[in-house]
């Protein structure tokens, strides 16, 4: 594919702008019933600047025909799977101008690659891939393709991370020195696997989830959340992961690392599917030499601040005293709750804005990138193999690239 004057050329035929503003997209895994699914769906139309117009949703293709029934699609754009899809819009006028990617993680890598190949933008859920080789493929590709690639660590769209961000960056806090995050919960602490839960069943079956099921699920949200506020680079790891909470299991359901990083700071990361308890209870704190910063996302719209020898601070998104570049992403009042469907809508709407202007031939800034790209994407799948690693090595430290 080559770019002529902002319009895609595939094949010979140039694609036509996207009139009104208003991109198309397409969607593979999601059907009706999966909750990430609709998340996505939610958070890609929330602004008004995507319709969705096609999907593969399922392996099942009768439960793609249902989904799309109920999402009231035109049924002539309902795929059996998702090269058909793939291919058949790349060659439709019409066609999608980017694709979310919602499936269980075993369907990630080929399903990008087949969209990439045909000239259309990607956005995928996280873990990337199963291996660093197909994740640093994928980035490759949309590199030489000249195409948008986004991996949904959406935690770090919320207003109040944003805020922590410019902090860091701007010295408020000084040199950091110490990290402690951690990502815990409850849901695995029996063999829900086995009680039909389909969430539990795939993230615990190595064929669906890959080498690791709590680090890949929910440990890498730590490694891009702490990446994106701090802007740390990891140089070793030593971790330790456990299967714990159910018979007989595979992957592991705890994992405690501890992180050295190239700044000389370090870092102490938990993770946990069994900690009777709690439900999402991602926390962030970051330390250093003037002062520390505090996230939780089960309270997101807060930040807890200290500074060397002053008083606690609680901040409060929707407020004049937050960054310029976190007070746009608000979209209440303060004191009116803004969480996760948010923070989805925000990655979408950088998402969506850079394409926007990407197919309208207009280069593309910094700030219009401040989405996890295709190289956080590489860096999640880095973090889960040199966990599981060390693991396997006795917690032994391994070195990050």
């Amino acid at each position: 594919m080559i770019k002529q004057g902002g319009l895609a050329v595939i094949e010979g035929k140039v694609r036509p702008r996207t009139t009104e503003g208003i991109l198309r997209f397409g969607m593979v895994g999601g059907a009706i019933g999966s909750f990430i699914g609709d998340v996505h769906r939610k958070g890609a139309t929330f602004d008004g600047q995507a319709q969705l117009v096609a999907g593969s949703f399922s392996p099942n293709y009768e439960r793609t025909l249902l989904t799309g029934e109920k999402l009231r699609l035109d049924p002539t754009r309902l795929y059996r799977d998702y090269q058909e899809m793939a291919e058949k819009e790349a060659a439709r006028d019409d066609g999608i101008d980017f694709v979310i990617v919602a499936t269980p993680n075993h369907a990630h890598y080929a399903a990008c690659r087949a969209f990439l190949l045909n000239g259309i933008h990607v956005v995928c859920d996280k873990p990337l891939t199963f291996t660093i080789e197909e994740a640093e493929e994928l980035k490759t590709l949309a590199e030489e393709k000249g195409l948008l690639f986004c991996v949904t660590y959406a935690y770090s769209q919320c207003v109040a991370v944003k805020h922590a961000q410019m902090m860091v960056k701007h010295g408020e806090i000084g040199e950091i020195r110490v990290v402690a995050a951690e990502y815990p919960m409850g849901w695995l602490a029996t063999a829900a696997e086995h009680e039909g839960n389909k969430q539990a069943s795939w993230r615990t079956d190595p064929e669906q989830a890959g080498i690791s099921n709590c680090v890949g699920d929910i440990g890498t949200h730590i490694e891009h959340t702490v990446s994106y506020i701090t802007g740390l680079e990891i140089e070793e790891i030593s971790a330790r992961l456990d299967n714990i909470g159910g018979d007989h299991r595979a992957l592991d359901t705890n994992a405690m690392i501890m992180v050295k990083y190239k700044n000389g700071a370090v870092g102490n990361y938990w993770c946990s599917q069994v900690a009777i308890g709690y439900d999402n209870a991602l926390t962030v704190r970051i330390f250093g030499t003037k002062g520390s910063i505090e996230w939780s996302q089960e309270d997101p719209n807060y930040l807890k601040v200290v500074k060397l020898g002053e008083p606690h601070q609680r901040l409060r998104r929707g407020n004049d005293y937050f960054y310029p570049e976190a007070a746009q992403m608000t979209r209440l009042a303060a004191g009116h709750a803004e969480g996760y469907y948010e923070m989805f809508a925000n990655i979408y709407l950088k998402f969506t804005t850079a394409l926007l202007k990407h197919k309208a031939g207009v280069p593309l800034t910094e700030a219009d990138l401040d989405f996890p790209d295709a190289q956080a994407g590489v860096n999640g799948v880095k973090f889960i193999h040199r966990c599981v690693e060390s693991s396997q090595k006795g917690s032994a430290w391994v070195k990050f690239d």
